[in-house]
């Protein structure tokens, strides 16, 4: 157990540097000996009010105390002005005043001072204070750089994540292509598409539930299990396996919770036979040159909830001229400015105009729901997968 006392002194202790705005000379002496009297405080005065922002910006103190009425500059207005300069917006303010007003006490309070003292308070008081506030503001340092050197952590994990994805693939008979824009810098969807021999490709797209560090890691976790988990061809041939085998791999009474929906599907090119399973997950989707569509279900349930669940697959022959939409279900369910949620059955309808008959409909749609919802950031992670027949 830490002892309290040690605790205290350390706090005590803790880096204080004061700057006085004063045009009283004989206020600037007395606090001066009061700071001289205690340790680790260290004391500047500066009698010239309008100096003052460009003093504290250069001194760095972390308590400033200061007077209201002085000469050449309202005191109500320079603390407007600390809080407007960058070096000193979040430095703590305690006026110093011979006014007792509540009114004046408001007003100090509403430009952005900390604390009011009616001059000259108890030394005792007035350390305190200066400790108090100092000490606060070198732990609100403390927790604004730790945070930036975690979003620099967790930007450096999100281009890391973001360059798992696989390359775009144009061949003869195929285009296959995706865009995934996480709803923060780390997301929980994970997409690829692997060839598994000259005439079988699979491709696949797994959801996690939440986003952050957490679902990001199990995300990784379920592309590196398909890219190199030890799967034998023959499995990955077989989409109902691979859905099987990873719900028994990732239950989710072993990952916090944590579960995961998911289509998997392997397209025979010469034959353009495209077989899936799916787990929970939204249905893919096959548009046509003549207009109609063709939805793939996905049958199977999230991937981690069921232990021992078995999948099944399915089978459909795609044309040549179809093109394959595999999406998370944050593209389909976009909260909308009147607190409507655009639903899938919306979604299916602009698919069937010619919104997708365009040279980029993934452009398309993200454009056109961006503007739905009013923002450029979605809520919820958005990955979409476009495989065109050629």
């Amino acid at each position: 157990m830490s002892d309290p006392t040690q605790s205290s002194t350390t706090l005590s202790n803790a880096r204080v540097v004061v700057l006085l705005v004063d045009d009283q000379a004989m206020i600037g002496e007395a606090v001066r000996r009061i700071c001289a009297s205690q340790p680790g405080i260290e004391y500047h005065f500066c009698a010239d009010p309008t100096k003052a922002v460009e003093l504290a910006s250069k001194l760095e103190p972390t308590v400033i105390l200061q007077d209201l009425v002085m000469p050449g500059i309202d005191g109500l207005d320079l603390v407007l002005h600390y809080r407007q300069n960058e070096a000193t917006k979040l430095v703590p303010l305690i006026v110093l005043s011979s006014k007792e007003e509540a009114a004046t006490k408001a007003e100090a309070f509403a430009r952005g001072a900390n604390d009011y003292m009616v001059k000259l308070p108890d030394p005792l008081e007035i350390i305190a204070r200066l400790r108090y506030h100092s000490r606060g503001y070198c732990a609100l340092l403390e927790r604004n750089e730790a945070y930036r050197q975690l979003k620099n952590e967790l930007d450096q994990a999100g281009d890391y994540v973001k360059s798992l994805l696989p390359a775009t693939i144009a061949a003869p008979d195929l285009n296959i292509r995706g865009a995934f824009i996480p709803s923060a810098q780390l997301g929980g969807d994970f997409f690829g598409w692997r060839e598994l021999s000259d005439d079988n490709l699979a491709i696949f797209l797994i959801d996690v539930c939440g986003h952050g560090v957490g679902p990001a890691l199990l995300s990784v976790s379920v592309s590196n299990a398909l890219h190199t988990g030890g799967f034998a061809e023959s499995e990955l041939l077989q989409p109902a396996k691979v859905m099987t085998r990873l719900n028994n791999a990732f239950p989710m009474t072993e990952h916090r919770g944590m579960y995961f929906t998911g289509w998997y599907a392997v397209l025979h090119r010469p034959t353009r036979r495209l077989t899936w399973a799916g787990a929970g997950h939204p249905p893919a989707l096959v548009t046509r040159l003549n207009g109609g569509h063709i939805e793939l279900d996905s049958l199977g349930a999230p991937i981690g909830i069921i232990p021992d669940f078995e999948y099944e697959q399915s089978t459909a022959t795609l044309e040549h001229g179809d093109r394959l939409y595999l999406y998370s279900d944050g593209i389909v369910e976009i909260p909308k400015p009147d607190g409507t949620v655009w639903s899938y059955s919306e979604f299916l309808s602009f698919t069937q105009t010619d919104a997708l008959k365009v040279a980029d409909p993934i452009a398309r749609l993200l454009e056109y729901t961006r503007g739905l919802q009013g923002a450029e950031q979605y809520t919820d992670d958005v990955s979409i997968i476009e495989l065109k027949l050629t």
